[in-house]
Protein backbone atom coordinates (compact mmCIF):
# COMPACT_ATOMS: atom_id res chain seq x y z
CA UNK A 1 0.00 0.00 0.00
CA UNK A 2 1.14 3.55 -0.80
CA UNK A 3 -0.38 6.46 1.11
CA UNK A 4 -0.24 9.60 -1.03
CA UNK A 5 -0.12 12.62 1.26
CA UNK A 6 -1.16 16.11 0.19
CA UNK A 7 1.50 18.78 -0.19
CA UNK A 8 1.90 21.49 2.39
CA UNK A 9 2.67 25.13 1.68
CA UNK A 10 4.81 25.19 4.81
CA UNK A 11 8.16 23.52 4.74
CA UNK A 12 10.84 23.01 7.35
CA UNK A 13 13.86 25.22 6.69
CA UNK A 14 17.44 24.02 6.44
CA UNK A 15 18.63 20.49 6.05
CA UNK A 16 21.85 18.54 6.03
CA UNK A 17 21.52 16.69 2.75
CA UNK A 18 23.37 17.42 -0.47
CA UNK A 19 21.99 19.95 -2.97
CA UNK A 20 19.05 18.95 -5.16
CA UNK A 21 19.71 16.22 -7.72
CA UNK A 22 16.55 15.79 -9.75
CA UNK A 23 17.97 12.69 -11.42
CA UNK A 24 18.14 10.97 -8.02
CA UNK A 25 14.49 11.49 -7.08
CA UNK A 26 12.04 8.62 -7.47
CA UNK A 27 9.77 8.43 -10.53
CA UNK A 28 12.37 9.31 -13.16
CA UNK A 29 9.61 9.89 -15.73
CA UNK A 30 8.84 13.13 -13.86
CA UNK A 31 12.38 14.52 -14.22
CA UNK A 32 11.85 16.55 -17.43
CA UNK A 33 8.90 18.51 -15.99
CA UNK A 34 10.69 18.85 -12.65
CA UNK A 35 13.66 20.38 -14.52
CA UNK A 36 11.39 22.84 -16.35
CA UNK A 37 9.57 23.90 -13.19
CA UNK A 38 12.73 24.31 -11.12
CA UNK A 39 14.34 26.40 -13.87
CA UNK A 40 11.21 28.51 -14.28
CA UNK A 41 10.87 29.07 -10.53
CA UNK A 42 14.52 30.07 -10.19
CA UNK A 43 14.18 32.43 -13.16
CA UNK A 44 10.99 33.94 -11.79
CA UNK A 45 12.76 34.60 -8.48
CA UNK A 46 14.92 37.24 -10.17
CA UNK A 47 11.83 39.43 -10.72
CA UNK A 48 10.44 40.11 -7.24
CA UNK A 49 7.19 41.83 -8.29
CA UNK A 50 6.36 39.14 -10.85
CA UNK A 51 7.29 36.38 -8.41
CA UNK A 52 5.16 37.87 -5.62
CA UNK A 53 2.21 38.07 -8.00
CA UNK A 54 2.62 34.54 -9.38
CA UNK A 55 3.05 32.97 -5.95
CA UNK A 56 0.56 35.20 -4.12
CA UNK A 57 3.19 36.52 -1.70
CA UNK A 58 3.70 39.86 0.01
CA UNK A 59 6.98 41.76 0.35
CA UNK A 60 7.20 40.38 3.90
CA UNK A 61 7.54 36.91 2.35
CA UNK A 62 10.54 37.66 0.15
CA UNK A 63 12.47 35.04 2.11
CA UNK A 64 10.29 32.44 0.38
CA UNK A 65 11.42 33.84 -2.97
CA UNK A 66 15.05 33.61 -1.84
CA UNK A 67 14.46 29.93 -1.06
CA UNK A 68 13.27 29.42 -4.63
CA UNK A 69 16.30 31.27 -6.03
CA UNK A 70 18.54 28.81 -4.14
CA UNK A 71 16.74 25.62 -5.19
CA UNK A 72 19.77 24.05 -6.86
CA UNK A 73 22.26 24.81 -4.08
CA UNK A 74 20.21 24.64 -0.87
CA UNK A 75 20.58 21.72 1.53
CA UNK A 76 17.94 19.01 1.36
CA UNK A 77 15.88 16.95 3.76
CA UNK A 78 13.90 13.78 3.06
CA UNK A 79 10.48 14.84 1.77
CA UNK A 80 8.66 13.33 4.72
CA UNK A 81 10.65 15.61 7.04
CA UNK A 82 10.57 18.69 4.78
CA UNK A 83 6.81 19.19 4.78
CA UNK A 84 5.11 20.58 7.86
CA UNK A 85 1.59 21.42 8.95
CA UNK A 86 -1.26 19.79 10.82
CA UNK A 87 -1.22 16.46 8.97
CA UNK A 88 2.56 16.10 9.09
CA UNK A 89 2.70 17.13 12.74
CA UNK A 90 0.04 14.54 13.61
CA UNK A 91 1.82 11.88 11.56
CA UNK A 92 5.03 12.59 13.52
CA UNK A 93 7.21 10.35 11.37
CA UNK A 94 10.27 11.43 13.35
CA UNK A 95 8.97 9.54 16.38
CA UNK A 96 8.81 6.22 14.52
CA UNK A 97 11.52 3.64 15.09
CA UNK A 98 12.55 0.30 13.66
CA UNK A 99 10.04 -1.53 11.49
CA UNK A 100 7.44 1.25 11.81
CA UNK A 101 9.91 3.80 10.44
CA UNK A 102 10.87 1.47 7.59
CA UNK A 103 7.20 0.92 6.69
CA UNK A 104 6.58 4.68 6.72
CA UNK A 105 9.54 5.31 4.40
CA UNK A 106 8.40 2.54 2.05
CA UNK A 107 4.69 3.41 2.02
CA UNK A 108 4.44 7.19 2.24
CA UNK A 109 4.56 9.50 -0.76
CA UNK A 110 3.88 13.22 -1.06
CA UNK A 111 2.16 15.10 -3.86
CA UNK A 112 4.11 18.24 -4.75
CA UNK A 113 3.38 21.21 -7.00
CA UNK A 114 7.09 21.42 -7.86
CA UNK A 115 8.17 17.78 -7.92
CA UNK A 116 4.94 15.97 -8.77
CA UNK A 117 5.32 12.88 -6.63
CA UNK A 118 7.95 12.29 -3.99
CA UNK A 119 8.68 9.20 -1.98
CA UNK A 120 9.31 9.72 1.73
CA UNK A 121 13.11 9.57 1.45
CA UNK A 122 13.48 11.76 -1.66
CA UNK A 123 15.81 14.63 -0.66
CA UNK A 124 14.34 18.06 -1.48
CA UNK A 125 15.15 21.66 -0.55
CA UNK A 126 12.69 24.09 0.99
CA UNK A 127 10.69 25.97 -1.64
CA UNK A 128 7.48 27.91 -2.17
CA UNK A 129 5.08 26.88 -4.92
CA UNK A 130 1.48 25.93 -4.35
CA UNK A 131 -0.70 23.95 -6.71
CA UNK A 132 -2.78 27.06 -7.36
CA UNK A 133 0.21 29.17 -8.40
CA UNK A 134 0.38 30.10 -12.07
CA UNK A 135 3.83 30.67 -13.52
CA UNK A 136 3.84 33.51 -16.08
CA UNK A 137 3.08 32.42 -19.62
CA UNK A 138 2.41 28.81 -18.60
CA UNK A 139 -0.72 26.71 -18.12
CA UNK A 140 -1.74 25.91 -14.55
CA UNK A 141 0.34 23.39 -12.65
CA UNK A 142 -2.40 20.75 -12.56
CA UNK A 143 -2.68 20.99 -16.35
CA UNK A 144 1.05 20.50 -16.68
CA UNK A 145 1.32 17.66 -14.16
CA UNK A 146 -1.76 15.61 -15.10
CA UNK A 147 -0.45 13.95 -18.31
CA UNK A 148 2.90 13.20 -16.69
CA UNK A 149 1.64 12.00 -13.31
CA UNK A 150 -1.24 9.82 -14.47
CA UNK A 151 0.98 7.11 -16.03
CA UNK A 152 3.27 7.11 -12.98
CA UNK A 153 0.32 6.69 -10.62
CA UNK A 154 -1.18 4.02 -12.90
CA UNK A 155 2.09 2.05 -12.76
CA UNK A 156 2.15 2.39 -8.96
CA UNK A 157 -1.47 1.24 -8.70
CA UNK A 158 -0.61 -1.89 -10.70
CA UNK A 159 1.81 -2.83 -7.91
CA UNK A 160 0.19 -1.28 -4.82
CA UNK A 161 -3.09 -0.15 -3.42
CA UNK A 162 -2.91 3.66 -3.41
CA UNK A 163 -4.69 5.60 -0.70
CA UNK A 164 -4.82 9.11 -2.13
CA UNK A 165 -5.27 11.73 0.59
CA UNK A 166 -4.76 14.71 -1.73
CA UNK A 167 -7.69 17.09 -2.10
CA UNK A 168 -9.60 17.14 -5.37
Amino acid sequence: MIVLLPPSETKRAGGDGPPLRLDQLSSAALTPLREELVDQLIGLSADLPACRKALGLSAKQDGEIERNADLRSAPTLPAIHRYTGVLYDALDVGSLRGAAAERARARLAVGSALFGLLRADDPVPAYRLSATSKLPGQPGLSTRWRPVLEPVLADLSDQHLIVDLRSG
